[in-house]
């Protein structure tokens, strides 16, 4: 296998991406990767994709090795600040702009970097304006099946990756198997959730704002 390492003073570009957007339990992580252009080969090698075609066991091992050896940014948001970024925002939007911003941000603090690619998900004048209140600029290019670029897919990994492991400790920490999704198994667990802890803890589990939560208080 081709030799990887720590690449700041490379020319490539930057992805991102976002895991948790669609599930209701856990927190929505955003993640963003640079990718040298000598290093596209590499990391089709590794097996870098877009995350949904990757089982959650080859997900974690896959970004282990992206963190140990690649300029990257994870930001992870948890329920209770979701929601209230939620409420400030409301537009999901805005939040995920928001958040794809700051790993962007975080990105060219380490590296100088001209491009950044992400999947398609909304007005890129809002990732562009929290940029320039930061003093940042860059060409953004939003894409449908982001994923398809290698800086995208690694992005995906990581931020799936980091989900993955938050939405476990939230299991753990509270005695309820939380879900992923957003299906009857969700809501299933949001129920047994409610049983346990009451409504007023809902909110440092779930997002609230999704129909899962007025369907399981109503039936309370």
């Amino acid at each position: 296998m081709s030799q990887i390492g720590i690449f700041r003073g490379a020319a490539g570009h930057i992805g991102t991406d976002e895991s948790g957007k669609g599930d209701y339990f856990g927190p929505l992580v955003i993640a963003a990767f640079f990718c040298p252009d000598d290093q596209v080969p590499v990391l089709g090698e590794l097996g870098v994709r877009d995350s949904k075609a990757l089982s959650d066991n080859r997900v974690r091992t896959i970004a282990e090795t992206l963190k140990g050896g690649y300029v990257h940014s994870i930001v992870a948001i948890g329920p209770a600040k979701y929601n209230e970024l939620y409420a400030k925002f409301r537009n999901l939007n805005k939040l995920l702009a928001w958040g794809h911003a700051r790993v962007i941000e975080n990105i060219l603090g380490e590296v100088d970097c001209a491009k950044a690619v992400t999947d398609q998900f909304g007005d890129e004048r809002f990732v562009l304006q929290a940029l320039m209140e930061k003093g940042k600029q860059i060409e953004l290019v939003q894409r449908h099946r982001g994923e398809e670029d290698p800086a995208v897919a690694a992005a995906s990994i990581l931020a799936r990756a980091e989900f993955l492991k938050r939405l476990q400790f939230l299991s753990r920490d509270w005695a309820v198997d939380l879900h992923k999704g957003a299906g009857p198994p969700v809501e299933a667990s949001a129920a047994e959730f409610l049983a346990k802890h009451g409504s007023a803890a809902l909110g440092q589990v779930a997002k609230l704002h999704f129909k899962i939560t007025d369907r399981v208080l109503d039936r309370l």
